[in-house]
């Protein structure tokens, strides 16, 4: 009876990806209590606009309702998901039953992460588990997807068919460093890859030339809406390795109405994301309502379903 359900999951995302369309998702974040409310009402404002919502698991080490139980939910409301999966508070018995559990529940589409320390979040006390990180559970779902467990043993229950990204920072320092890991990635089994915030667009363009070149896997880029110079330079100083330019701060700074500019700056990245790579990973924290206007001012269509 399961397996007659799950045969309607959606599927948006991955035929895109598969077709070569450019690709466009959105962050949102799950509620911090039982209410999941503001969460739909905000992923609503992006149906038919994007071809999934990310669902982040623990982001910043900050509690949240499970990441897994949200996908679910907005699922149900006709959006398709990306369910953000960490390692952070799971070993690898507990990462691979919540990978089943999405499968049977009709989600398909996960983001493989290693998850931020816990000593970053609000509650610093904690224990973190890191059984595994992002690759290891690359390979981990590619097993699963394979039909065996993380040893080698037959899932007697059927296989699971999990469509895996991972992130991918091009602004690292370490050019050596990016480049081993996005080659370990892939070979993992990576099937796309969403982009931390991107504030220098002549290095993501190197990115897509020498490293990303010929890999054949969707590169989303991020796109943060910035609401303000204070904001910015709030995220110059806690977020480590982004650093946005003076000019951009200077115009954030100069504008009769600051968030309206941070709009059109993520419009402008937008249109230059459209000529670098395959698809855009919009970031709008707290105003997921603005990323269609923002899509709009870039001319960006509705996604054909």
């Amino acid at each position: 009876m399961l397996g007659t359900l799950n045969s309607t999951q959606l599927t948006t995302f991955r035929t895109s990806a598969n077709h070569g369309e450019f690709l466009i998702t959105a962050e949102v974040a799950p509620p911090k209590g039982g209410n999941p409310q503001h969460m739909v009402e905000m992923a609503a404002t992006l149906k038919g606009r994007v071809h999934a919502v990310n669902i982040t698991d623990g982001s910043r080490a900050v509690l949240r309702m499970s990441s897994l139980a949200a996908s679910v939910i907005l699922q149900q409301q006709g959006i398709e998901p990306i369910c953000q999966m960490a390692c952070r508070d799971r070993n690898r018995i507990g990462l691979q039953s919540d990978l089943m559990g999405a499968h049977a529940l009709g989600i398909r589409n996960i983001l493989a992460l290693t998850g931020d320390p816990v000593k970053a979040g609000d509650h610093p006390d904690a224990k973190s588990v890191f059984d595994l990180e992002s690759v290891r559970l690359l390979q981990l779902i590619g097993k699963l997807n394979n039909g065996l467990d993380s040893n080698d043993k037959p899932l007697t229950d059927g296989a699971t068919d999990l469509f895996v990204g991972a992130a991918v920072d091009p602004q690292c320092r370490s050019w050596s460093g990016l480049q081993k890991r996005f080659e370990r990635k892939l070979a993992a089994g990576a099937q796309f890859f969403q982009s931390q915030m991107i504030t220098d667009f002549e290095i993501l363009d190197k990115f897509m030339t020498q490293i990303a070149a010929g890999c054949n896997k969707p590169i989303l880029a991020g796109i943060f809406l910035l609401k303000s110079a204070k904001n910015a330079r709030f995220i110059n100083k806690c977020v480590p390795g982004v650093e946005i330019p003076g000019h951009i701060i200077d115009r954030l700074e100069q504008a009769k109405n600051p968030l309206e500019e941070g709009m059109k700056i993520a419009a402008e990245q937008v249109q230059i994301a459209q000529q670098l790579c395959q698809g855009v990973h919009m970031m709008a924290v707290k105003r997921e309502d603005l990323i269609v206007p923002i899509l709009d001012m870039a001319g960006v269509k509705a996604v054909k379903i």
